[in-house]
């Protein structure tokens, strides 16, 4: 091939190559651009909602906590009342819905269609205003996740502060009303068999079907002051007692009692006691262990007599034989899983953690609240940050240690819990190598999420 020819292939490979570079480049500084635009933008929208909550707090650092029975005639001017429709809704992305809410856009437009035949008139008597649905519902999320206080919400959303104590009312009890039938009820034979099915599995505890315990929720002193709010470790609290099943979802919850209610009280004044106590944890034929009809069984501590359907563990003493201290060991592994729901539910929804200014009627609707909404996240596999775990270590109300019963146990009930024992003996014997009492499964674990478009359908 002639040299001339030759030249001229090189000389188009490297205007080819050449061209190829400067495409490269070009391509590169636009996808900066673009990077440094958004970016701008995204520091620009922290900054300005962070300008509102600073006027706020410079407009509101004198002014003590408001009550919500001493609301009724101060209205405050709003700051910016189309905070919600310019910066929410036109610019907040997943991180910033998240950071604000404890949940995803698609999760509060499902809430909205959820609630919407309940709060759709949603009209506002102190103020004279009608609240849109969905503001509504924002300050109520944004109250139970972040326990913002009632001024910082009223001048953000440029409403009246009643208006925000009484939002945050009517979705509480729209949850309660329309979605606690959804996700969260007493369940069936054969879920409950599921139930059982699960703890077997991912626990190792045979014929159980649920854990339950209570949690203290910390409340301002009542102005009218009384020794039943005060629990033993003397600090004002609402209890709340739950049950929860092998992936940590609540499917029975009482709250509503105050502080030194002890839990045994409490359980018997509930709808899951009149349940069991009509035999509605006992299977139809009765189901079988080592040979012997056994029962469905809800796992206790301390603070619960024992029942043939509510076991606990044996009192520490040094005659505990090793068969003893087995069931004990399983028993408190499987209170793991309460242990953790309670910790993702007071690190999601914040205003369970931190004191609580509303009146004790209110704290209770919005614990029952917190749990139905702790449920729908766990179904739909809403992402939980660690950092809201951060929050629990700065704990001014450390929980109450568990107290013994005074009640008498059921002396029907050791049958079942030494029957037991023997299972976990022979269990150990038949898998040496492969029995583990102390490891855990991954919480929570949860259902595959429907998927929910942006009106709110699954």
């Amino acid at each position: 091939m002639p040299r001339s020819y030759l030249k001229m292939d090189e000389a188009r490979d490297a205007a080819e190559m050449k061209y190829l570079l400067a495409s490269k480049i070009r391509r590169r500084k636009e996808e900066i651009q673009n990077y440094l635009s958004e970016r701008r933008t995204e520091i620009n929208k922290r900054i300005r909602y962070r300008r509102h909550l600073f006027q706020n707090y410079l407009r509101t650092r004198t002014s003590p906590s408001p009550d919500e029975e001493d609301l009724q005639n101060h209205v405050p001017i709003p700051a910016d009342p189309d905070w919600w429709e310019r910066v929410v809704m036109a610019e907040f992305g997943p991180e910033d819905w998240l950071d604000k809410f404890h949940v995803t856009r698609d999760i509060f437009f499902l809430l909205s269609s959820k609630l919407k035949p309940q709060l759709e008139q949603a009209y506002i008597q102190q103020s004279g205003q009608t609240i849109t649905l969905e503001r509504c519902i924002a300050m109520a999320l944004m109250r139970l996740s972040t326990s913002t206080e009632y001024c910082f919400i009223s001048e953000l959303f440029g409403v009246p502060i009643s208006a925000v104590c009484q939002c945050v009312r009517e979705v509480c009890e729209a949850i309660i009303l329309l979605l606690k039938p959804l996700y969260m009820q007493l369940p069936a034979h054969h879920e409950l068999e599921e139930h059982a099915e699960q703890f077997q599995t991912q626990w190792g505890f045979p014929h159980c079907i649920g854990v339950i315990d209570s949690l203290h929720i910390p409340i301002q002193t009542p102005s009218t002051d009384t020794q039943d709010c005060w629990n033993p470790r003397g600090w004002p609290s609402v209890v709340l007692q739950c049950l929860v099943n092998a992936q940590g979802t609540f499917w029975d919850v009482c709250s509503g009692f105050t502080g030194s209610t002890d839990d045994m009280t409490i359980l018997q004044s509930s709808e899951l006691w009149t349940m069991a106590e009509q035999g509605g944890l006992c299977p139809q034929p009765p189901k079988e262990l080592l040979g012997q009809p056994l029962g469905f069984l809800l796992l206790g501590d301390a603070s619960y007599s024992q029942q043939t359907w509510l076991l606990k563990c044996y009192p520490p003493a040094p005659s505990l034989t090793p068969q003893q201290q087995t069931f004990n060991i399983k028993l408190n592994h499987c209170h793991k899983v309460i242990e953790h729901a309670f910790q993702r539910l007071k690190a999601r929804w914040q205003c369970l953690h931190n004191r609580n200014d509303s009146n004790l009627d209110l704290v209770s609707k919005m614990a029952v609240a917190c749990c139905i909404l702790h449920n729908i996240c766990n179904v739909h596999n809403i992402p939980f940050k660690e950092e809201w775990i951060e929050a629990l270590s700065q704990n001014e109300c450390p929980q109450p240690t568990d107290v013994s019963t005074v009640y008498i146990d059921d002396p029907n009930a050791e049958a079942a819990r030494s029957l037991l024992c023997n299972y976990f003996e022979q269990e150990q014997q038949s898998n040496p190598s492969n029995w583990s009492p102390t490891s855990s499964p991954v919480l929570p674990i949860v259902q595959e999420p429907p998927q929910v478009d942006s009106t709110g359908t699954v």
